[in-house]
């Protein structure tokens, strides 16, 4: 089977190995609140080689006070909600349900349904669901975001007989630290890229009192087009979160209006590096992008093109001017900062990349959905699964080849590392891992994820405070054990999360060694 083969083994070893562990007794060392980074695509090589070679950067100076984990793996499927979920809940689609942001729920009704007709839905929870896709603010208010989202574009759900709209938070089986910790009174922001990052408001509705979700694909003011489709308009989305950010660090909401106080658990979510690994151009609409291109110059990652430097620069000089903000707030003693990533992006070496279309995989019989970004999930209508299961799996091995499939993750495999597809109603039926360097993209995309390979799940991992003696960790560690050390750090019990308890998900290693708290 090769190195895929190997990473899925790895994959249920892994989870295995934290089923098999316990939650740490409690921290000699208490913060008074978690600033959590996710700069998406970053990975574990990225924060390396950036640290080494920009010595007098932010990133350097938060190793030199952290622990770095070389070994950090996010999610299986890695996909942006999975790999923030992992974060925020302490668990996997194993508990908290969701695969995608692109998945299937046998149990919903369409949108329009009216709840009509046979269960099975397909549930984009993505900038489809906004009111205005290519506004700012989605057509709704900034920091209001169930003003943005169109319930009308929502699946539906049967709930005590009466036919409703499932949103994000709803579609959520676990709680989230935002949840825990506003149970016991601190305050709670998160700003990420779609109005659908409800999602981490969790069950309750009501996780995050600051929510700030400014649309990424809406339209850049000076290209009038995508953000995501220029290096430097992505820039200026991300300081849109940014300035948030600073408003929350100086005591005030998102928008800089009311003076609320500084947030316990707070911080967002980057998305420049991303568009630098997989966007080929500039956009020509942009002075500022004339000569840029993304991605790496070489297989290991060590020399970003001109495109992709400029993001990593801009993401660093963006933290100076975050971890800046804290010490003259006087916050940054008191505050443990994490930097991570909700997923990496595949491939670093651009001589392995292969676009393949995804197209063969609606021809599988008895199929109800399927999402593609560099592996594939497949549902079969729930009335079509039994009677059609053999048939598309055999469908799947006969395709093996036009799509590059080189593990089929079938009902057995998905029963041990998540749930029965034949009982749940999340878990795909199958699951196709793919070669590494294959993504499933027309155009000039240089890269993706949501898969399985290195490239998609080793990503940085980076733990910070001022009274913190740098070490690098070589402990293999899941993004994951992120939620409870966030809970424990603030005093809080882990065990509040009802993923952890399901996943028994350890915090991560380091922090109450010496050396690792004040």
């Amino acid at each position: 089977m090769g190195r895929i083969g190997i990473l899925v083994r790895g994959a249920a070893i892994s989870f295995a190995a934290l089923a098999a562990g316990h939650i740490a007794q409690a921290a000699q060392t208490r913060y008074n609140r978690v600033l959590l980074i996710s700069v998406d695509g970053l990975h574990a090589v990225d924060l390396r080689n950036y640290v080494a070679s920009h010595p007098n950067g932010a990133l350097a100076a938060l190793s030199n006070h952290g622990l770095t984990y070389a070994y950090a793996s996010t999610s299986a499927p890695s996909d942006s909600f999975p790999g923030l979920l992992a974060q925020v809940t302490g668990g996997t689609a194993k508990s908290h349900g969701v695969f995608n942001d692109a998945s299937y729920d046998r149990s919903l009704f369409a949108p329009g349904s009216n709840c009509q007709g046979p269960p099975g839905a397909a549930v984009s929870f993505d900038e489809s669901i906004d009111n205005d896709p290519t506004s700012l603010a989605a057509g709704g208010t900034l920091g209001q975001p169930l003003t943005q989202i169109n319930a009308a574009k929502l699946p539906l759900a049967l709930i005590n007989g009466a036919c409703a709209p499932v949103y994000p938070n709803d579609f959520l089986k676990t709680n989230t630290i935002f949840e825990v910790i506003r149970s016991h009174g601190g305050r709670t922001a998160w700003s990420d890229k779609h109005p659908a990052y409800d999602i981490v408001n969790g069950p309750s509705g009501k996780g995050v009192q600051d929510l700030f979700t400014p649309e990424v694909n809406s339209n850049d003011p000076l290209t009038g087009q995508d953000a995501a489709k220029g290096f430097h308009s992505i820039q200026r989305n991300d300081l849109r979160k940014v300035n948030a950010l600073l408003n929350q660090i100086a005591g005030k909401d998102s928008a800089g209006l009311a003076k609320v106080g500084a947030p316990m658990i707070f911080g967002m979510s980057f998305q420049a590096v991303s568009v630098g690994q997989r966007l080929a151009l500039g956009n020509k609409n942009d002075p500022a992008d004339a000569g840029l291109i993304g991605g790496y110059a070489d297989a290991a990652g060590l020399r970003p093109n001109n495109g992709l430097q400029s993001e990593l620069d801009f993401v660093d000089a963006q933290l100076g001017v975050i971890t800046a903000a804290l010490k003259a707030a006087h916050l940054d003693q008191g505050t443990l900062v994490i930097v991570s990533a909700k997923h990496g992006q595949s491939p670093i070496n651009q001589a392995l990349r292969k676009a393949v279309d995804s197209a063969p995989y609606a021809e599988t019989p008895g199929i109800a959905a399927y999402t593609a970004d560099d592996a594939a999930l497949i549902w079969l209508a729930p009335a079509q699964q039994w009677q059609s299961y053999l048939a598309a799996k055999a469908y799947l091995v006969s395709q093996s080849s036009a799509l590059g499939i080189v593990k089929i993750l079938d009902k057995d495999d998905l029963s041990r590392l998540y749930r029965n597809p034949f009982v749940d109603n999340r878990t795909p039926d199958f699951i196709l891992i793919t070669t590494p360097g294959l993504i499933y993209a027309g155009g000039a995309k240089l890269a993706e994820h949501g898969g399985f390979a290195t490239d998609d799940r080793n990503v940085a991992l980076l733990v910070s405070n001022p009274s913190i003696a740098a070490r690098t960790i070589n402990d293999a560690v899941e993004t994951r054990q992120i939620a409870p050390t966030i809970l424990r750090s603030l005093g809080l019990d882990p065990n509040e999360l009802r993923s952890v308890i399901v996943e028994s998900t350890s915090e991560l290693p380091g922090l109450r060694e010496p050396g690792g708290s004040r």
